[in-house]
């Protein structure tokens, strides 16, 4: 008689953590030298620097437009992409 072990069965599981800005971010950082986390999502924003950033390369680009330098998509080409 032969004995059935049992298959190797993998969990995983998700955690909500609710902290301070500071702890989690710690948090974070020392769970990224774990070698068992594969994936951490954060919901992260942007700083200020980076949006006045984004807003000014977006004013670059609409200017370019206007002067013709820059190629747009019509509406219905970008539309039809989805």
């Amino acid at each position: 008689m032969t004995k059935c072990l049992p298959k190797k069965i993998k969990t995983f599981s998700e955690q909500n953590i609710q902290t301070t800005d500071k702890d989690y971010n710690h948090f974070v950082e020392l769970t990224k030298n774990l070698h068992y986390v594969k994936k951490i999502e954060t919901d992260e924003e942007p700083t200020k620097q980076e949006i006045v950033s984004n807003l000014k390369k977006g004013f670059e680009e609409m200017a370019l437009i206007k002067k013709g330098k820059l190629k747009t998509t019509s509406l219905n080409d970008f539309l039809n992409e989805l």
